[in-house]
């Protein structure tokens, strides 16, 4: 499923029209994007929580040429499965 397949759903499910469905996914995109940026997890009761972890620099080696190189700090968005999601799947 791509971002269109979910619209569709989205659209279909609630009854939207297909630019509404879009307006709503986009907000809720952006909500969790905006959150993760301020330093919040954004927790989906059964559904699972995002979160951002801090990856600490690190020395790497370069593939091409195998000289040492510096990756830098870099903060990465997690995501942990709820129960309810992991046993709709089992």
């Amino acid at each position: 499923m791509n971002k269109n397949d979910l619209i569709f759903a989205v659209a279909n499910d609630a009854g939207l029209s297909k630019g509404d469905a879009t307006k709503a996914v986009d907000t809720v995109f952006a909500a969790i994007v905006d959150a993760l940026k301020g330093g919040e997890e954004v927790k989906l009761v059964g559904f699972g929580t995002f979160s951002v972890a801090e990856r600490a620099a690190s020395q790497g080696r370069n593939p091409r040429t195998g000289e040492p190189m510096e990756i830098a700090a870099s903060r990465q968005p997690k995501f942990k499965a709820g129960k309810s999601l992991k046993d709709a799947l089992n």
